[in-house]
């Protein structure tokens, strides 16, 4: 039986297009489905409203690695430009430097707060929590209770609707830098996105640099999309995987596929994956035995309400992180600190990101609620007065996070065992693809390697230690929040 492609690819975001892109310049046997039927790009995608565009997350186009750069460059030759990396944390009407630098927050604090901060940082020091196993052990480890109290958990428990002892450690570790708690930062001028706080209150390190597109992170799947056809691969928008079934005697795949004119059905050689994974098991056939694993993996929703402003010098912040219980809001990005055109002129637009669970009050609401929520976070916490707000748009992104609980090591380790073992043909890439809290450049360089090994008709690449030990920049970013 001769299949309709050598590889079909279930995602058309950065890991799937990745794939795709690397593959059609060897091969134009190359199939790509997305459920979308307008945006490739997944949860790295820009969204287009009126003459606004606000990208679905905080991506940031940063890497240590010198491939993907060039892969960037590649994909969208003159599209990047250089922004300098500046992002902030807010807590009770202050900011402070991010990440987060102990010796700015102490000098923001009362003294007894201050003082109670200290011992409890001494405490620490002296009678650490051994082999930390949450981000409550380790942020206390790293920083103190008292700290780890102020700073960390109402901020990660609003992040990922979890008790911090329940998130793990492997997530706190990978996600925040390690910080040199002794520097001093030193102080400089900033227009201040809360023009209530005086500038001589902000501190920062020096930045960092990164790239974005001219025209929003979608920008860059977009021509990564126009290569792949360009290159004889197909892009199927508005197709939603249905079953995937393996013949292991003809060692090829059945897809069945839904879309808005009927089902569809295509075979290939080879499956690569970007979904979630726990919805891939679900589809698949024969019946996995890690099923039960599957179904154990958890993810977070988010939702982002734009809201369009009528000023464009809101501030030089990139971000700008909400660890204050007082608001829902978890995290603000300011579109026109990342590249002026995702805007009209004399215009500015801030994305209020709101993180829940499918089928909660927050996911529930309804467009006008959120929207009514957004303007009156935005004016309590001194963003932006309602009055400069013009108009606002909702955008709600299911499974955006894999959530890294004290079982997701275990369950993904017998998931792995089990599709390495009985389909052998299926290849996992990405964030929800191999669930793990992946930085966008690790992302890409998991479908690079995939591509390599499907090329080479064998696993030669180990893309699961992608991102395990190396440190980008992006991912002192979080990311993933």
């Amino acid at each position: 039986m001769t299949p309709d492609a050598d590889v079909f690819i279930v995602g058309a975001g950065p890991a799937g297009l990745t794939a795709a892109y690397c593959l059609t310049r060897e091969k134009s046997s190359v199939t790509v489905i997305e459920k979308d039927p307008l945006y490739v790009g997944g949860i790295s995608r820009t969204v287009q409203y009126k003459d606004f565009r606000f990208d679905i997350g905080g991506h940031r186009f940063s890497s240590a690695d010198k491939e993907v750069l060039d892969l960037w460059q590649e994909m969208l030759p003159g599209g990047l430009i250089e922004r300098p990396s500046q992002t902030q944390i807010f807590h009770r009407g202050k900011y402070h430097t991010y990440p987060l630098s102990p010796s700015d927050a102490l000098k923001k604090l009362g003294m007894f707060s201050r003082a109670a901060c200290m011992m409890s940082y001494g405490m620490a020091r002296l009678r650490p929590v051994g082999e930390p196993n949450s981000l409550h052990h380790w942020a206390r480890n790293q920083f103190g209770e008292q700290m780890f109290r102020k700073f960390f958990k109402s901020y990660a428990e609003k992040v990922w609707g979890l008790s911090c002892d329940e998130i793990s450690a492997d997530w706190a570790a990978q996600t925040f830098k390690r910080h040199d708690r002794a520097s001093l930062t030193v102080p400089r001028e900033k227009k201040s996105i809360r023009r209530k706080v005086r500038s001589s209150e902000f501190h920062a390190v020096a930045p960092e640099i990164f790239q974005h597109p001219r025209q929003g992170s979608g920008m860059m799947w977009e021509a990564a999309a126009k290569a792949v056809r360009a290159g004889g691969g197909h892009i199927l928008m508005g197709h939603e995987l249905q079953s995937l079934t393996y013949d292991s005697v003809e060692k090829i795949w059945r897809i069945d596929v839904a879309t808005a004119h009927g089902p569809q059905t295509h075979t290939a050689r080879h499956v690569v994956s970007s979904a979630p994974v726990r919805e891939l098991i679900d589809k698949l056939s024969p019946r996995p035995i890690s099923q039960f694993h599957a179904q154990s993996l958890r993810y977070r929703d988010f939702i982002t309400v734009a809201l369009m402003v009528k000023r464009p010098d809101l501030a030089t912040d990139n971000s700008i992180y909400i660890h204050d219980a007082s608001v829902k809001v978890s995290r603000v990005q300011n579109f026109q600190a990342r590249a002026a055109d995702m805007a009209p002129e004399g215009m500015g637009c801030l994305g209020l990101e709101y993180f829940c669970f499918e089928g909660d009050d927050l996911w529930c609401a309804s467009d006008d609620e959120l929207i009514y929520l957004a303007k009156r976070e935005a004016a309590h916490i001194g963003l932006v007065a309602v009055s400069d707000i013009a108009d606002a748009c909702v955008v709600r992104q299911l499974k955006a996070y894999p959530i890294y609980d004290d079982d997701h090591r275990h369950n993904m380790a017998m998931i792995r065992l089990d599709l390495e073992t009985h389909y052998p043909t299926l290849h996992l890439v990405g964030r929800n693809g191999m669930h793990k809290d992946n930085s966008l450049d690790h992302a890409m360089m998991t479908a690079i390697l995939t591509a390599r090994n499907i090329l080479a008709d064998a696993r030669i690449h180990d893309v699961w230690n992608i991102g395990e030990a190396a440190v980008t920049a992006e991912n002192t970013d979080a990311e993933a929040a």
